[in-house]
């Protein structure tokens, strides 16, 4: 065999190894682990590092709400030290290293807003990205409140028929309502800050005997069937006088300061009652021969001195239950409440400021009764009726400007969820509860809900 013949296997062996390429990928591997360990690595460091700001960035939030509800009594040197307090308490974040606050605060001037600007700081260890020299994430995160700016005025309508006396309902209408007043009174720093109104409501509600003489109060209906005939078989004025007989109206004395549902369109507007169809028509309320009439309507009130807010507490205090459901009415009310006409002159507002207006209505059962429909016991869907036609006007904010409007169905007897409580309501404020233990949540978040409108980050 020749020596060429010799060495032709080894010459094939070695092109084959030269040519095959399965080895390369160890080869390749080994240099592209580094950059995607790094990458990985770079991606956890920075996951740790956002989690940490949002933290910050939550207590930041929380810490000037907190703050904000103080501020108009403390120095801006305490101001300064609470948020620092406040934040420390809030933010535990332990990896995080060399955190710091600054808080800025500048009270209101005129119709400029009080305003607290706060910033946090702070360094997160890298464990990866070290290695490509970055041994530490800065964190910076800021938080704004303004407040003061923005001013509220809040219809409360409070459901006092019958069925709130079962399963604890009322007491807990009472105790629930009290505590809202007590979280709106934290956002009222100065007199026109915060007003309320309170509407107790049934089938009517209770304007008040001091308005008898009131311009805006329609006697017609009482006129035409209180009174008497000198032949007692005709039992309204229409009838006595037509049959050429003497009536005498009951004395408006005797009026106990009820009035029904206004004339139609009008029981769904905001008119102010300036003439005949827009009036109020007063009546009596009475069940068993026995004024059922709810506690007077207490007009939009200053929550900002300790009296006010008393006066406010025993009004909810006092409240009894009698009678049919009308929500409707109750709702009309305390829009009616909102404006600055009559029949409740709401107090002017001030051009220089924003204002939120704002209806609660809480009810534990299904409409039942009006003026015109219904019997006082089975629902009555021509009542809803008129309620949604009010609801749509409420929130019709081109003609009507701006209402926010939040319901309470408190539901302990199985009724169906309330359709037209849920269609009034602003998209997510519809709180429905089958416990009487749910009002205090529900009233809860609708006053945070307040707050938050009030104070403005």
């Amino acid at each position: 065999m020749s020596k060429a013949n010799e060495l032709c296997p080894a010459r094939q062996l070695l092109g084959r190894f030269y040519r095959n390429e399965r080895g390369n990928v160890a080869v390749i591997f080994t240099f592209a682990i580094t950059p995607i360990l790094l990458l990985m690595g770079s991606a956890i460091d920075y996951t740790r590092a956002t989690n940490a700001r949002a933290a910050m960035q939550a207590a930041l939030d929380t810490t000037v709400l907190m703050i904000s509800k103080d501020a108009a009594n403390l120095t801006s040197a305490q101001i300064t030290s609470k948020a620092d307090s406040y934040f420390k308490a809030l933010y535990t974040h332990s990896e995080v290293l060399n955190v710091s606050t600054t808080a800025v605060y500048t009270p209101p001037s005129g119709s400029n807003a009080a305003k607290l600007v706060m910033t946090g700081g702070g360094k997160v260890n890298t464990q990866f990205m070290k290695i490509a020299g970055f041994p530490t994430l800065d964190l910076k995160t800021g938080a704004t409140a303004t407040w003061g700016n923005t001013k509220l005025r809040v219809a409360l309508a409070l459901d006092v028929t019958g069925s709130m006396n079962s399963d604890g309902k009322l007491a807990a209408m009472k105790t629930s309502a009290k505590s809202l007043i007590d979280t709106l009174k934290q956002s009222s720093n100065a007199t026109g800050d915060v007003y309320v109104s309170i509407v107790p409501f049934a089938q009517m509600v209770n304007v008040g005997t001091a308005n008898k003489n009131a311009s805006w109060i329609d006697w017609s209906d009482w006129d035409e069937n209180y009174g008497s005939c000198n032949r007692s078989q005709y039992v309204t004025k229409s009838q006595c006088e037509g049959n050429n007989r003497n009536w005498t109206v009951e004395n408006h004395n005797n009026w106990d300061g009820c009035v029904t549902d206004r004339n139609q369109p009008y029981d769904t507007t905001k008119d102010a009652p300036t003439a005949t169809a827009t009036k109020f028509t007063a009546v009596k309320y009475e069940q068993n021969g026995l004024n059922i009439c709810p506690s007077q309507i207490l007009p939009m009130t200053s929550l900002y001195s300790a009296t006010d807010v008393l006066l406010v507490k025993t009004k909810i205090d006092l409240l009894v239950a009698n009678g049919g459901t009308n929500q409707p009415i109750g709702m009309h009310w305390g829009w009616m409440s909102l404006q600055q006409t009559l029949p409740l002159n709401a107090p002017a507002k001030d051009a220089n400021f924003n204002y939120t207006d704002a209806i609660i209505l809480l009810s534990d059962g299904l409409n039942t009764i009006d003026r015109w429909y219904g019997n006082g016991s089975s629902p009555s869907p021509q009542v809803d009726a008129r309620q949604q036609i009010l609801c749509n006007n409420i929130r019709n904010t081109a003609v009507n400007g701006k209402t926010l409007v939040y319901t309470i169905q408190v539901n302990t007897d199985g009724d169906p969820e309330s359709a037209i409580l849920k269609s009034c309501a602003d998209p997510g404020q519809f709180y429905p509860t089958t416990t009487a233990n749910g009002i205090s949540g529900a009233f809860a978040a609708i006053g945070a809900s307040l707050s938050k409108l009030r104070l403005a980050k």
